[in-house]
């Protein structure tokens, strides 16, 4: 069966040397190994203020924390997302506003979220789901005209790209999640990356108690809430070991994506997604619109390939009821998308058959 998703790690004797190293070094929490990983980082992305985590959602929680929001306060999200990106919301007693999607992407419409805006309104959570960057140039003109900060959810698209600069570069805060199944993972991890310098400095803070790294817990004072969000040396070698080869692993996807992109147009009872201008996506999945959804999978799976919507709109949870709104776009859209695999396992050969298999319909 070629799987939707797999996890990547390194050849095992690139990466277990430097896991024994660390692991008997004496030292194994946070330390000089997650500096140097958010140095690399940093030069990878661009982006000099990136502060790593142990979660994708604490990289949520933490951009939450700097946008200010509190219980009472509203934040507009989407619900094609992985269900973190909102029950982090939840988590700080603010209420989700559900903004409607862009049909041709299936991410959040800028004008639905214009729609939704209120007095009550203190972030935007806007997903790059599936690895498809966000409508970037409409939402940084909301950002500007309404004052209100986007929160770039891009644990889907690392490596994306718009205008030539990689996802992290584009808004206030952007995030990322170093899960398991992403691009790279460090067995689990995150990064936010944040435009601020002071805002850096605060997040530091919040990362770790509240207390200041390098300076005694004698002399410290807690003067802000904060909580155990750090990355340790472990995770942070894993990450280490995963950047020395990233781009050729994101190009695998994109090359996968790109194929797909040609040998599916036109074919009867599909459709492709509409990607933005000056927008390349990191094609995490590869997502598509199909008739006859169940039939599609069933094929899929018939012939060894995995196919599936992976997440629930994130509406139909309980948690989230107090929310619930009309969103007739989601609705249709939920009705067709499927994702197919796109990954840098997917060799040449497998993209062919798949191709193939789709072609002779379903």
């Amino acid at each position: 069966m070629i799987p939707l998703i797999k996890t990547l790690m390194p050849p095992k004797e690139k990466l277990m040397p430097k896991l024994e190293s660390i692991l008997y070094s004496g030292y194994i929490a946070q330390g000089e190994v997650v500096d140097e990983f958010e140095n690399e980082f940093s030069k990878f992305n661009g982006n000099k203020n990136c502060l790593s985590v142990n979660s994708g959602s604490s990289a949520l929680h933490v951009a939450l924390i700097l946008a200010g929001v509190k219980k009472g306060d509203e934040v507009i999200s989407t619900p094609i997302t992985a269900e973190p990106t909102n029950t982090v919301i939840s988590q700080t007693g603010a209420k989700i506003i559900w903004g409607d999607i862009d049909l041709n992407t299936g991410n959040l419409c800028p004008d639905s979220v214009i729609s939704k805006i209120t007095d009550k309104t203190k972030a935007i959570m806007a997903v790059d789901y599936a690895g498809m960057p966000i409508n970037i140039e409409r939402f940084q003109e909301i950002e500007k005209k309404y004052g209100i900060p986007i929160i770039q959810d891009s644990a889907h698209a690392f490596g994306a790209t718009y205008k030539g600069r990689k996802l992290g570069n584009h808004f206030k805060y952007t995030t990322f999640s170093f899960q398991a199944i992403k691009h790279m993972t460090t067995v689990d991890g995150g990064m936010v990356c944040i435009k601020d310098d002071e805002e850096f400095e605060k997040a530091k803070l919040i990362r770790w108690f509240g207390i200041k790294k390098g300076i005694s817990r004698l002399e410290n004072n807690i003067h802000l809430q904060g909580y155990k969000y750090h990355m340790n040396n472990i995770n942070a070698t894993v990450g280490l070991v995963q950047l020395e080869t990233i781009d050729q692993v994101i190009s695998q996807y994109i090359e996968n994506g790109k194929y797909y992109d040609k040998a599916l147009s036109g074919v009867k009872g599909l459709e492709l997604m509409n990607y933005y201008p000056d927008s390349q996506p990191s094609y995490w999945l590869y997502t598509l619109k199909v008739e006859r959804r169940d039939d599609f999978i069933k094929m899929m799976v018939d012939n060894g390939v995995m196919a599936s919507e992976l997440h629930k709109r994130n509406d139909l949870h309980s948690i989230f009821v107090d929310s619930k709104c009309e969103l007739p776009n989601v609705d249709e859209f939920e009705q067709k998308w499927v994702h197919i695999p796109c990954g840098w396992w997917v060799t040449k050969k497998d993209r062919e058959f798949i191709v193939s298999c789709i072609k002779k319909g379903w």
